[in-house]
């Protein structure tokens, strides 16, 4: 029995459950037959928490603990399977017990997510039954770094962390300059809103990362490495420590590796969540104890980094990819994705859609095969209005995109970008205005302020869309925001200022008419910008019950009993409680 051991199912009293069920397996004297084995992320969060029963491959949805009894007596001891905890498909309506025939799973191909959901990730033998440290022996063993690096190089694989630069070229780099010490750092601070990648990789497969790296290390002579992780992930911290002291006890980090002569050791360092330190000159300074703050390139970490040595800063969804790179070859691994993009990429698939979850899907799969057949469309049958690629640094795209392959370059043509890997689906109910400014207060937020582009120029964005927001907008308005934008792209330090207006650039292509209802008529279209809502009552509908003004609180409706009722406009604080107490829809947004 495979429990989903994730954050998420955490949440959701997964660690009751897997109590639960040792507990029951152990009253019924199966401990001999029945294994429950607490895993990583199976990816389908919506449904959480989850168990998956093997040899079978049944897949039970949304358990809670006190299902575990039942489990145990009907799966366990008498082979029937509980349906009701079964998933149901929401367009077939009809019942799966096989996630391989799941529309969620059936078009993934998991890489870096390959034992997320499969093995214990705080057991190192589950980790060596699945190929664990294979690679980094064949490695160490029978390579040479040069030709390491070259097999990193042919299989094409690009960094997962946003930047898309060729891993291989970055080790290559690395590798020729010489100092006294070098250092290979895995990127662990993934700051985008509602991304959970790298958190759920290391929290489901860590041991994963710590082969990399040690790959890494040989490959560029490097003796040491650091996993910059925010303090904000405890239970990925913790796999990590596990792991490390696992692996050391085993000899696979530490001094003379396999008997290979070479040392490598790895140590954990915390970040405090801050955006811009996923910047990796930005993440070095931290590790240092200065301010996090970018410093212009180059010279480039490869060629002076942590403590002014030679440094390879990869993420940890990069870093997941090498030892499959390594056991199945390069060939292989650029057989997937397409011609510039090889591979998968994993995504954190949200917001306004049925199956949001954690997915990885191969490269060159379109937008509209992950939203409406991994995602299994948008919630409450409403219409698709927009996906958000790239986080805060990417932009908004339409269903005009949606057969758009997904890489790096094509999502660079159309306006947005891959990022570290957030995705987050809107419908008809959300206004693009008010999606841009969300993202503009993170940014300015999140920014360092060493330079005033970033500091200053998104600071006056977020202004502009405030005051569009609020109907007090013109259209010389919307010609600052694209200017302003084009100057903060051409003059910011680093990637995250050069990005950050891409939300806003991204909108006014895609929805200029929902800016102009904003500055023209002071509409907005989807009911999202409070100062432009009005409520009005329809006469025809309206009874003159006085429940809509007994409930008001700023007292704005007025009225006799059994005539109709009217609003002040000018006292309304669009509260909504008019329109939900009014039993006779006499209540509309216009």
């Amino acid at each position: 029995m495979l429990v989903c051991g994730g954050t998420g199912c955490h949440a959701s009293a997964g660690e009751l459950l897997f109590e639960n069920l040792k507990k029951e397996v152990q009253e019924n004297d199966l401990k001999d037959e029945v294994q429950v084995v607490a895993t990583g992320c199976f990816g389908f969060c919506e449904k959480g928490p989850i168990v998956k029963i093997i040899p079978d491959n049944t897949f039970y949805v949304q358990v809670k603990p006190e299902d575990a009894k039942e489990l145990v007596s009907e799966h366990a001891i008498k082979g029937r399977k509980v349906k009701r905890l079964l998933y149901t498909d929401p367009v077939k309506k009809e019942q799966i017990q096989d996630s391989k025939h799941m529309g969620f799973y059936k078009k993934q191909l998991r890489i870096a997510l390959r034992n997320c959901g499969m093995i214990d990730p705080e057991n190192i033998d589950e980790y060596l039954a699945a190929d664990g440290y294979e690679a980094m022996g064949r490695v160490l063993l029978e390579m040479k770094p040069e030709d390491a690096i070259q097999e990193v190089l042919d299989a094409g694989l690009r960094g997962r962390g946003g930047g898309g630069f060729p891993t291989g070229l970055k080790w290559q780099i690395a590798s020729k300059n010489h100092a006294d010490q070098k250092y290979v750092v895995c990127n662990a601070d993934e700051g985008d809103p509602g991304a959970f990648m790298d958190r759920s990789i290391l929290e489901g497969d860590p041991h994963t990362v710590l082969e990399a790296m040690v790959i890494n290390g040989f490959c560029i002579n490097a003796t040491k490495g650091l996993i910059y992780i925010r303090a904000e992930y405890p239970l990925a911290i913790k796999r990590l420590k596990i792991a490390i002291d696992q692996a050391r006890e085993y000899g696979l980090l530490g001094k003379d590796i396999l008997g290979s002569g070479f040392d490598f050791d790895v140590e954990i360092r915390y970040g405090a969540g801050a955006f811009v330190c996923g910047e990796e000159t930005a993440l070095i300074h931290s590790m240092e104890g200065e301010r996090c703050e970018p410093t212009f390139k180059p010279p480039f970490p490869a060629q002076s980094g942590y403590l002014g040595k030679p440094t390879n800063v990869n993420n940890v969804e990069t870093y997941a990819n090498i030892p499959v790179i390594f056991n199945k070859g390069a060939k292989w691994f650029a057989s997937i994705g397409t011609e510039k993009s090889k591979g998968t990429k994993v995504f954190a698939l949200a917001g306004k859609i049925n199956n949001v979850g954690l997915i990885e899907v191969p490269m060159g799969i379109t937008l509209r095969e992950v939203i409406f057949e991994i995602g299994g469309g948008i919630q409450g049958g409403k219409k698709f209005k927009a996906v958000q690629t790239g986080g805060p640094s990417g932009g908004c795209l339409t269903d005009e995109h949606l057969d758009t392959p997904i890489d790096f370059d094509n999502l660079l043509a159309v306006g947005s970008m891959m990022g570290s890997g957030g995705m987050i689906v809107m419908d008809e109910d959300d206004c693009m205005v008010a999606v841009s400014q969300f993202y503009l207060e993170f940014t300015v937020e999140e920014s360092c302020g060493k330079c005033s582009p970033c500091r200053i120029g998104n600071k006056r964005l977020y202004e502009l869309l405030g005051k569009i927001t609020k109907g007090q907008g013109t259209e010389d308005d919307l010609d600052n925001l694209r200017n302003l934008s084009d100057v903060i792209k051409d003059s910011s330090l680093c990637g995250l200022g050069q990005t950050s207006p891409n939300p806003v650039l991204s909108t006014l292509d895609n929805f200029y008419e929902e800016y102009l209802a904003h500055v023209n008529e002071q509409k907005c279209f989807a009911g999202q910008c409070k100062e432009l809502i009005r409520y009005e009552i329809i006469p025809e509908n309206c009874v003159g019950c006085t429940v809509c003004a007994r409930n008001c609180p700023v007292n704005c409706i007025s009225g006799e009993r059994k005539q109709v009722h009217t609003i002040d406009q000018s006292l309304c604080i669009k509260c909504n409680a008019c329109m939900e107490k009014c039993k006779f829809n006499a209540v509309t947004i216009i």
